[in-house]
């Protein structure tokens, strides 16, 4: 076995384990380390190390953190989470409510964006109405995985999928095959975190208190950077149908939206502080890790071992789900769109690996880069997180169902 992979194997214990003796690992220090190990016993050079970095993925988390900590400091996000979930009347309904909100959010502003606004809020909705904060985080991954999974701009590896993989209207086919399966996944989503927690539904009702903005100038500008980004969603939805997306990328979304952030405000050096600086070092560290492991060609090498008929929907699905957990899902669908077009794969199997390498998130913590965020973003505003059990034992099943949900629908069309 590739010492690469053994790497990726340690790293995967400690972040199931997170603990050496009485030393404490985050997330994004284990990434760190087993970047710093392939680097360390060559298997990746400097230079390469370096380019394998996606640096887009880089600056549109940054300028996603910027509005997020904006929205959060100003006190404009606790006003929008007030509007949105005061409807909600007891816990049912506010996890039904979190599930759906941010599930079709995250089918147009893409679910690392939802994971980085959703964070706070959820936290915010726990601590205000005492409920656990492990339920609503889960709510707000599953949330913004399962709904990503629709849209063509609902995720990186799905707009991958749609400019290289999709014949006719990626924004059409992706709802014709996959919007009724998706409200679904989101119901039974529900239905199972309602089962593992059956503890944090009570009859009580909730007690909705409106929250008062604290900073008018920044909250303002974070009106602006929101309309900004919406306008410009809006306009890379049809660049998309005009077929020149690919010119349009994420990254000036992002950066454009928190531009009047930091350019006027008079608190820009504390917000710049105040973000997520280490969950930019963790998706640096697993863009080198994962750079390495992809030369191994231990995966590669796998596959054509194993002689699967990646044509068909079942092997899709499942070598989707499986490899998102070790390769990341962005990396398996560069590697299998191509033996996918080869084997003259239709559109629904091209769909297939999108719902797959997507659901892929609802495995494990490292199965999607919004659980990472969601995660290490409740570790730094309060402490709170979840173990990689604690996400397992309700994302194993969840994906289990989702997977044959999406798997009945596919081979239905």
């Amino acid at each position: 076995m590739p010492l690469q992979i053994i790497i990726l194997l340690a790293v995967f214990v400690l972040i199931a384990v997170r603990k050496i003796g009485n030393i404490r690992f985050q997330i994004w220090q284990i990434m760190l380390l087993g970047a710093v190990a392939v680097l360390v016993s060559g298997k990746i050079s400097i230079p390469k190390a370096a380019g394998a970095i996606d640096y887009d993925v880089i600056l549109f988390l940054f300028g996603m953190f910027v509005v997020g900590e904006a929205l959060d400091r100003s006190g404009y996000l606790a006003h929008l989470t007030h509007k949105i979930f005061r409807r909600a009347k007891n816990t049912e309904q506010l996890l039904l409510a979190i599930l759906i909100v941010f599930g079709i959010a995250s089918a147009f502003l893409m679910n690392d964006t939802l994971a980085i606004i959703g964070t706070p809020v959820v936290l915010s909705l726990a601590k205000k109405h005492n409920v656990s904060p492990k339920l609503l985080l889960l709510a707000l991954a599953f949330g913004v995985t399962i709904g990503s999974v629709a849209s063509p701009i609902g995720n990186p590896q799905n707009l991958l999928i749609a400019i290289n993989g999709i014949n006719g209207n990626p924004f059409l086919s992706f709802a014709r095959y996959l919007a009724v399966p998706t409200i679904l996944c989101l119901i039974v989503a529900f239905l199972i975190l309602r089962f593992f927690y059956k503890k944090e539904f009570h009859p009580d009702g909730l007690n909705h208190l409106d929250e008062p903005i604290l900073d008018t100038h920044l909250a303002s500008l974070c009106k602006l950077s929101i309309a900004i980004i919406l306008l410009l969603v809006g306009l890379k939805i049809l660049t998309v149908f005009w077929g020149i997306g690919t010119y349009f990328h994420l990254t000036y979304i992002a950066l454009a939206g928190a531009a009047p952030i930091l350019l006027l405000s008079k608190t820009r050096i504390k917000i710049l502080k105040n973000i997520d600086w280490t969950t930019l070092v963790f998706f640096a560290a697993m863009f080198i890790l994962m750079a390495a492991v992809w030369d191994s060609g231990f995966f590669q090498a796998l596959l054509e071992r194993m002689k699967l008929d990646i044509t068909k929907l079942t092997v899709v699905l499942s070598v989707s789900i499986i490899l998102s957990q070790l390769i990341s899902n962005v990396p398996l669908v560069a590697l299998c769109l191509p033996i996918l077009h080869h084997a003259g794969a239709a559109n629904n199997e091209m769909i297939a690996l999108a719902a797959g390498s997507t659901i892929a998130g609802n495995l494990f913590i490292l199965g999607a880069a919004s659980n990472v965020i969601i995660i290490q973003n409740a570790e730094k505003k309060s402490g709170q997180t979840l173990t990689f059990w604690e996400f397992a034992r309700v994302g194993i099943p969840l994906t289990a169902a989702n997977a044959f949900i999406y798997w009945l629908f596919l081979r239905l069309m």
